[in-house]
Order: structure tokens, then C-alpha cells, then sequence
């Protein structure tokens, strides 16, 4: 009876995330789960999945940051990717709402499937989830690597960090890569134990709902360690340069020069970076402020 049982319930299992030790497989006999041992499965050709990982970034399906996240997290778990077709920077938690997308297969990244779409990084995730991982939550999204700075006030502009609050704000594990190093030939290898200890610990331990963490590493090949730490005030300053063209009209480039506003603070993300740390900021996607909440509460309107 239980071959039986087995033979007809084993594409769940295929679908199933395991345990080490055991694979819980519902029957439905007796309202009860059979628990199969390691050699039940073997017996069953049934194996353990690995963990599904998500990736998507700002800088295109092409840039070498994300071929580089893919190699370094390969061996954590079966990876797939979907991210924009071109780069799309400063695009934060935009999403299309004006114009239709599409997707594209792409050459694979090694073993990792890649798709290209023709929105923003929040497009990505958004069609990723719904038409890619129909079958298959992921069980983490992973947004990166990218080619900039993406600490302090950045966050908030940053399309790597659009695709990982996206992620977030779908109860789904999320974490952002960036470097500091603006060269996108620069070499990120260094990176590679940092992100496979991250990527890990998240599978492993999870994150807290409604957060998410953004990770910073700065322009150099050799770091001091990782710190935990809060994001920086800062300002970008002197942001547009006006132009006047031959036909007549004026026209505006954004550009603009970063301001640390507590250029002491020795808790934060820049302080970190420009000492030679891993900057690891924990952003949560709730913006309430809840000691000023208390004051309004208390105070008569």
C-alpha cells in the first residue's frame, strides 16, 4: 500500500522544500503526513531541492555584477534571473504603469536561466514572480551586484534596492549587492566569500518581516570585516547643470555632488566604507515614525 501511496504523491515532493534529515510528503490517509527517512527517498529516486534564488539588478542582464552575484550564490541553490533589458539606475520602486513589457530569454548565466525585461528592476520581480516562479517561490531575491555606491541617502534612488524592497514588500527574503567601484570591468572576486556568508545566513536564519538588508562594499580589493550599521545623513548638492542648445531652448543635466551631513558619526554606512568595511544596513520597508506617531497621539489636533 504505502509503494502505492508513494508512487502517486511523489510530484509533490518534487516540489516540496526538505528538511536534512527527512522529507514530509502529505498524504492525505487518515488526515496524517508519512515521514520518509534520507534512504526512503534514494529507494524513490526522490532528491532534496536546493533553494530557489531570484535575481535581478538595475544595471541589465548583461552587466558583469550580475553574472558575478549568479557565480558566487550557484552553489547555494538553483538560481534564476530576470532583469532589464539596459540599465536602469535611479529607478528605485518605479514600476510601469503607462506602457506594456516584455520578456526575453536570454543565454544562460552557467547553469542559471536568464530572462531580460523591458521595464524597471520592480517590473523584474514583479513578472519574474508571476510568470517565471508560478510554481516555485523563491526563497530569497538577491538584487546586484551593482556598479556604485548605493549606502546612505542612495538607498532611496537606487534601483538595486527597488528590486530588493520589492521582494521584501512580497514576504520574500531580500538582499541588495553594490560596490563602490563605478568600473564596471572592475574585479569583484573579493566579494565572493561575503556574499556566499550573507546569501547563506539569510537561507539559513531568514530576515525579520518587512525588512530587508542593503550590502556596501567599498572601492578596494581587500577588506577590514563586516559592519552592521545605520544609514547616513546625508545631501546631494549642486544637482543640476543647465545648458543652453543651438536651436534656442534650455536644457538640464542631472548631476550633482554627495554631502556627508555627520561626517563624525563612527555608526554608519559611510563611516564603514571609507574605513574599509562591509557596510550592512538592515532597511525596513515600514517608513512610519513612530516616536513622532506617539507625540501626534498625545497631542490635541
Amino acid at each position: 500500500m504505502w509503494d502505492s501511496l508513494l508512487q502517486r504523491y511523489i510530484f509533490c515532493v518534487k516540489h516540496s522544500i526538505f528538511k536534512p534529515f527527512f522529507v514530509l510528503l502529505p498524504v492525505h490517509f487518515n488526515d496524517v503526513f508519512l515521514i520518509l527517512s534520507k534512504e526512503t527517498t534514494k529507494k524513490y529516486g526522490i532528491m532534496e531541492t536546493k533553494p530557489f534564488i531570484l535575481i535581478s539588478n538595475d544595471d541589465g542582464y548583461h552587466s558583469n555584477g550580475i553574472h558575478k552575484l549568479v557565480d558566487f550564490v550557484s552553489g547555494l541553490g538553483d538560481v534564476l534571473v530576470c532583469a532589464p533589458e539596459s540599465a536602469r539606475s535611479g529607478y528605485s520602486c518605479a514600476f510601469s504603469a503607462a506602457d506594456f513589457l516584455r520578456l526575453k530569454r536570454r543565454k544562460d548565466i552557467g547553469e542559471a536561466e536568464v530572462w531580460s525585461c523591458t521595464g524597471t528592476p520592480v517590473d523584474c520581480v514583479k513578472l519574474a514572480l508571476d510568470q517565471l516562479c508560478e510554481n516555485c517561490r523563491p526563497d530569497i531575491i538577491l538584487s546586484g551586484i551593482n556598479h556604485g555606491d548605493n549606502s546612505t541617502v542612495n538607498s532611496h534612488y537606487s534601483g538595486t534596492m527597488g528590486a530588493c524592497m520589492e521582494g521584501c514588500m512580497k514576504y520574500i527574503p531580500s538582499v541588495a549587492f553594490s560596490s563602490c567601484f563605478y568600473n564596471e570591468d572592475a574585479n569583484l572576486e573579493p566579494l565572493r566569500p561575503y556574499v556566499e556568508r550573507i546569501v547563506g545566513k539569510v537561507l539559513d536564519k531568514g530576515l525579520p518581516k518587512g525588512t530587508c538588508l542593503n550590502v556596501n562594499f567599498p572601492a578596494r580589493e581587500k577588506f577590514e570585516g563586516i559592519k552592521a550599521c545605520r544609514m547616513t545623513w546625508g545631501s546631494w548638492i549642486n544637482e543640476v547643470d543647465k545648458r543652453h542648445h543651438l536651436h534656442g531652448y534650455d536644457y538640464y543635466w542631472m548631476v550633482g555632488e554627495y554631502r556627508n551631513d555627520e561626517p563624525d558619526a563612527t555608526d554608519t554606512d559611510q563611516w564603514a566604507l571609507n574605513h574599509g568595511y562591509v557596510a550592512i544596513t538592515p532597511t525596513t520597508v515600514d517608513v512610519t515614525d513612530f516616536k513622532f506617531l506617539e507625540q501626534l497621539r498625545c497631542d490635541t489636533i
